[in-house]
């Protein structure tokens, strides 16, 4: 009987009370933005390894002091760990169907990406700063 009660109401009826869509579609598009930034940033990243290939510790050191690839670098760092995250967000909700560990996952998962974003951008500005 349900389902010919379902067949008879509209796609929107069907959809009331499913939660809103908008956040989904912000959640995509956030995604999208960092996985573009990446594309460029990861060239850069790679170019700047490249370029540094067997030089020594001072050269490398200041050449990551300098304040165009500080930036570059802070901007790479923080990217690459706001799309893990969001990223492994997809894949918790997802796959892990238990109400608590899904929970206690998503907590980790926020955790570790912003103490590792954290650390990462700490280490470069030590950098910069000379300490």
């Amino acid at each position: 009987m349900s389902a010919d009660n379902n067949r008879l109401r509209t796609p929107l009826k069907v959809a009331r009370g499913l939660g809103s869509a908008q956040y989904g579609t912000h959640h995509f598009v956030l995604q999208r933005i960092t996985a573009v930034a990446l594309v460029f940033l990861s060239l850069y990243v790679i170019g700047l390894i490249i370029s540094l290939v067997g030089d020594d510790y001072a050269t490398v050191r200041a050449s990551v002091a300098s304040p165009c690839n500080a930036v570059l670098l802070i901007a790479f760092v923080v990217s690459a760990f706001w799309h893990a995250k969001l990223g492994l967000q997809v894949i918790i909700e997802d796959y892990v169907h238990t109400p608590w560990s899904a929970t206690l996952l998503q907590l980790a998962n926020i955790f570790i990406c912003v103490l590792a974003a954290l650390a990462s951008v700490l280490a470069i500005v030590r950098i910069v700063l000379g300490a």
